[in-house]
């Protein structure tokens, strides 16, 4: 969750044009109406019920945050069968997630800025000393938690499982009942709820920009002529970038075993890599696609099991192809732990068994 704090950022900026964007959408469902006048059978108009679903955003002022209300010992509940397998009993996380409480004090609630985000030697930022806007953390567990069922919780227990987390931060007591009615007051005693800094050129289009040019508008380049390059030699030099990834968030990085696209001359654009095949060549890439290996490496528990302890635990089981594929397919927990594994079914039945049959292999 600590992770995803840039997202908060960005959707806060983004819903300060909440109104106007509504506005256009509404001006859309209407052009889309036209358009199928003009183009009878081709989309159909959105409906009322179906935009309501998609606009479930909470602006910083809490407009967008539907009535209900969550005590703190409901929350731990909630947090024990559902959060502390990922964030831990107490938010202190474990060897993957970053933390959700800590590093706060009441001090820090009286002034409003956490003082141990300006120390270089605090060895770790948790959520709640970063967190500048409430609504930003309700929205978040409202629309991506839990992670293997995001959207899977009530309103009520929405604000139970926010109601907790700010308990652990000693933001609110144990008693306390979290509700729309009173989410601005605890707003308020946010430790840090003065430390959001907003940089205005990106975010205000009525602001001046942080560069300024001249834009070319007549006599174009046509041609464009490469002042400097990366030479072969050196593209690959420090191993293929594509399999250097964080163990944990989406998998990215350019292959450097293979030369880089061409540039194209006539726009001065890079063209975007061709997508992958739908079939991985090799159970590595797969797995890596798939992003398997934010929960699993080949030689330590990290949140699941590693591929040389699945591939000893069904060694000379005859069964085990068809078990673990169905597991991968479904998904499930119980096995190595409480934390469940999300189901794959977009995932091909052969894709699968060339997963399993890697994994099998000691993920070699």
């Amino acid at each position: 969750m600590a992770k995803c704090l840039t997202y908060m950022w960005v959707r806060r900026a983004v819903s300060r044009l909440h109104k106007p964007f509504l506005v256009a959408t509404a001006l859309l469902v209407g052009t889309s109406a036209l358009a199928q006048q003009k183009y009878p059978g081709i989309g159909r108009a959105v409906t009322p019920a179906e935009v309501k679903a998609w606009d479930i955003d909470v602006r910083p002022d809490f407009k967008g945050l539907p009535p209900g209300s969550g005590s703190v010992a409901i929350g731990q509940q909630i947090w024990e069968a559902k959060c502390e397998s990922c964030h831990g009993t107490f938010g202190e996380s474990n060897e993957v997630f970053t933390p959700i409480a800590g590093g706060t004090t009441k001090q820090d609630m009286e002034t409003g800025r956490v003082a141990s985000l300006r120390r270089s030697d605090f060895p770790q930022r948790s959520t709640l000393m970063k967190l500048s806007q409430l609504s930003s953390l309700w929205d978040y567990i409202n629309r991506a938690m839990p992670w293997n069922a995001p959207k899977s919780l009530t309103t009520d227990q929405v604000y139970a499982v926010t109601a907790y987390i700010l308990n652990l931060g000693d933001i609110i007591p144990s008693d306390f009942v979290l509700s729309d009615k009173n989410i601005a007051e605890v707003q308020s005693r946010l430790p840090n709820r003065n430390g959001l800094v907003t940089f205005m050129p990106m975010w205000d289009v009525r602001g001046k920009g942080d560069v300024t040019n001249t834009a070319c508008m007549a006599n174009c380049a046509r041609e464009v002529t490469l002042s400097s390059t990366m030479p072969d030699h050196a593209r690959n030099a420090h191993g293929n970038i594509a399999e250097q990834n964080r163990l944990v968030g989406a998998v990215r990085g350019a292959d450097t075993t293979k030369p880089p696209p061409p540039v194209m001359a006539s726009t001065r654009e890079v063209p975007m890599a061709a997508p992958a095949p739908s079939k991985a060549v090799t159970g590595a890439e797969l797995a890596r696609k798939s992003t398997c290996v934010a929960c699993h490496v080949a030689n330590r528990k990290l949140v699941g099991p590693s591929y040389a302890d699945i591939a000893k635990r069904y060694a000379g089981d005859s069964s085990a192809v068809a078990k673990l594929m169905d597991k991968v397919r479904k998904g499930g927990s119980g096995v190595w732990g409480v934390i469940p594994m999300p189901p794959h079914p977009e995932l091909t039945d052969a894709d699968i068994k060339m997963l399993v049959e890697w994994s099998l292999q000691g993920g070699k």
